[in-house]
């Protein structure tokens, strides 16, 4: 049984976000598994249901104990891979097997994520966020969420508004990089939209005139706000992700301790460890949530002066 375990990260090859964890990881010498879901064909698991769930997982002829790790973190892990000679109903069947013996996974390490994938998935319901946001006090803008066009027009008539995904801003393609969506505002609604509008269930939320953004990166109760000034450019006024432009400035600031508190309670009302929170702070300097990301990209903030993110998640991982 190897005695190398101690921290897993459960991703996928491509996941940038974690090489800056496993850097932070072998910088400060902590033992850790990183774990590439496409590739579990490839492991050997072992499951023993005594009073509790225990295991081990063999990774290129390592065997872990499950039991070993102190901590885990669910980054990105993809659906495994098997091999192009199987049939593709044997492939399909494979694939669900193993997502099985994944979830099989995850289950034995519950209370050591960061975060519980099971949370996760409860804590991706926007509707439900912007409740516990105002439950825990934060501002929240007027919001519709559904297809219905007659809602959402009457909605719109009494306020200046936006559109936006409910849950998936990327349309796959599998000829290309596929199609972002990002949020846009919504400047009416004709009855030849309408069955577009019915396709899909969509969120319609007032528009709040920014100052600027701010996003709010909770670990525990450490939160670490970077301003956004996307007011700066006519095409990231709405979206500051839309144009992908280099030049915009991006700070460290001091939130208010109310506002901090908040950010770190709606993190904890939704069982998370960790969020990505975006906030919006309006012309007169009051913050409105939009939404929290429980598994959201934070690599990019490190580029921002004075930003540590993959350091303050390894110290929860290591606590």
């Amino acid at each position: 049984m190897s005695d190398r375990s101690g921290v897993l990260l459960a991703t996928n090859r491509q996941d940038i976000t974690t090489d800056h964890l496993v850097r932070e990881l072998r910088r400060r010498s902590v033992p850790f598994l990183r774990l590439n879901t496409e590739d579990l064909p490839q492991t050997v698991v072992t499951f023993a249901a005594s009073d509790m769930l225990t295991g081990t997982i063999t990774v290129r002829g390592l065997t872990h104990d499950l039991a070993a790790f102190r901590s885990a973190y669910y980054r990105r892990p993809e659906l495994p891979e098997i091999g192009a000679t199987a049939s593709s109903e044997a492939r399909a069947y494979a694939v669900q097997e193993w997502s099985a013996a994944a979830r099989s996974l995850w289950n034995a390490l519950e209370g050591r994520w960061l975060n519980s994938p099971f949370a996760i998935l409860r804590a991706e319901d926007k509707p439900r966020q912007l409740a516990v946001a105002r439950a825990c006090g934060l501002r929240v803008p007027p919001t519709v969420v559904g297809n219905d066009v007659d809602a959402a027009r009457s909605f719109l008539a009494a306020r200046r508004c936006v559109i936006k995904p409910l849950r998936r801003a990327l349309v796959d393609d599998p000829d290309g990089p596929g199609q972002v969506i990002f949020t846009s505002e919504l400047a009416d609604l004709r009855e030849e939209d309408r069955a577009a509008f019915e396709a899909v269930p969509v969120i319609v939320q007032a528009l709040i005139p920014k100052r600027r953004d701010v996003r709010v990166t909770v670990v525990d109760r450490t939160a670490v706000a970077v301003a956004i000034h996307s007011q700066a450019h006519e095409e990231t006024r709405v979206d500051w992700r839309r144009g992908e432009r280099t030049d915009l400035r991006q700070e460290r600031v001091d939130l208010p301790p109310a506002v901090v508190a908040a950010c770190v309670a709606v993190v904890q009302s939704l069982a998370l460890r960790f969020a990505a929170i975006d906030l919006v702070e309006d012309r007169d300097g009051a913050f409105w949530f939009l939404e929290a990301n429980p598994n959201g990209q934070w690599a990019w903030l490190e580029q921002v002066e004075g930003v540590e993110i993959a350091a303050t998640l390894v110290d929860a991982l290591v606590q």
